[in-house]
């Protein structure tokens, strides 16, 4: 995760800028596979009682199966959390993500409707939130999920400052 102020940019030799980056914290990546183990660990068991109460021991070998899955999951939504970032620029704002199919969303700051923080009970558990984006094309709204809440907080404040600044020339 590259770090500076929203403004820095990293010049390249040939006289273009690169945005900097930054990534998720990795709140967001251990809230998810809290989640996620929780959620597998208690199918597993469920899975395991019932298929070793009714159908036989050698049946509840098959609740191993969610533990598995599990494993798996786990190394899917690290590499998912790191494929998360996004960058400040002079008139947008660039959000990448995607492991295996790559998406990089442009938000204009002039186009910006509304930007709003949310918090659901188990983001506030862990201290995160996210920030919510709206266009006026319905097909550039874009989410920044798992953001520290000071930190999703001054991201809202600067969107929307400068989202009336760009709006206020057309």
């Amino acid at each position: 995760m590259e770090t500076g102020s929203p403004q820095d940019t990293g010049a390249r030799g040939d006289g273009t800028t690169e945005p900097v980056w930054r990534g998720l914290p990795p709140g967001l990546l251990r809230m998810r596979r809290l989640l996620l183990v929780v959620w597998l660990g208690l199918l597993a068991l469920v899975l395991g009682v019932l298929l070793g109460l009714f159908a036989g021991p050698a049946w509840a070998a098959f609740a191993l199966l969610p533990l598995a899955l599990a494993a798996w999951g786990w190394v899917l939504l690290g590499r998912n959390w790191r494929s998360w970032r996004y960058a400040e620029r002079a008139d947008d704002l660039l959000i990448s993500r995607g492991v295996l199919w790559r998406e990089e969303t442009v938000v204009p700051y002039g186009r910006m409707q509304l930007v709003e923080v949310t918090s659901g009970p188990v983001e506030r558990h862990f201290g995160l939130a996210s920030v919510q984006l709206h266009t006026a094309a319905a097909a550039t709204d874009a989410t920044i999920p798992g953001l520290d809440p000071a930190e999703a907080e001054r991201l809202r404040d600067r969107l929307t400052e400068l989202g009336e600044a760009r709006s206020a020339g057309l």
